[in-house]
């Protein structure tokens, strides 16, 4: 009998750690989603401003045709790969990441562009979309952080005891971070003059 009663408590101690748990696992998971759409809502911002920005460039700078039709293919390549929440694994975080680094580059080589034609660096709507894309790659980088630290949070709490022990019976696998999105920018770029 006392084994029993010993038995029935474990099981009822278990019972209300895996519901307390299990709800806490559905939170974190669905702001680890949430978080996810935020991440993709930030790059189509991005996305969106880029034709602005080629239409604005393409005018003065007609030898340029190459980067300017590089741009606008890296952004179709970088709107057809989409971060499916419900799918966040970091094989499709990887390829999320790696078509957006495409059209990172080629917004860099077309910025640069702007550089050799003063007349485009004047032009007021060069220099609004020049700022507001700029605004866009920090709030990128932000709403990445936040998924980052809400990733972290969700993977802390379901690997911690009692609820890693549920986890994996419920479904709730860790999830990826979002990792740089440039190879080699975890190095200091070297200045010289």
């Amino acid at each position: 009998m006392k084994r029993f009663l010993l038995y029935f408590a474990g099981l009822a101690l278990l019972l209300t750690q895996s519901s307390c748990g299990y709800n806490g696992m559905v939170q974190r998971d669905q702001a680890v989603k949430a978080q996810a759409g935020n991440v993709s809502s930030a790059y189509q911002r991005r996305n969106d401003l880029i034709p602005n920005l080629v239409s604005t460039v393409k005018g003065a700078a007609k030898n340029e045709q190459s980067i300017l039709t590089g741009v606008m293919e890296a952004r179709a390549k970088a709107t057809s790969v989409q971060l499916n929440t419900n799918d966040l694994s970091a094989e499709n975080i990887k390829k999320y990441q790696d078509a957006q680094n495409q059209v990172s580059a080629g917004l860099g080589r077309l910025l640069a562009v702007s550089e050799a034609y003063p007349d485009i660096k004047s032009n007021s709507n060069f220099q609004e979309l020049q700022a507001q894309i700029e605004g866009t790659e920090n709030r990128i980088n932000v709403e990445r952080n936040k998924y980052n630290a809400v990733t972290n949070d969700y993977n802390t709490f379901t690997r911690s005891f009692p609820n890693n022990l549920f986890a994996g019976i419920f479904g709730f696998p860790p999830k990826p971070y979002f990792e740089t999105l440039t190879p080699g920018a975890d190095k200091a770029p070297a200045v010289t003059f």
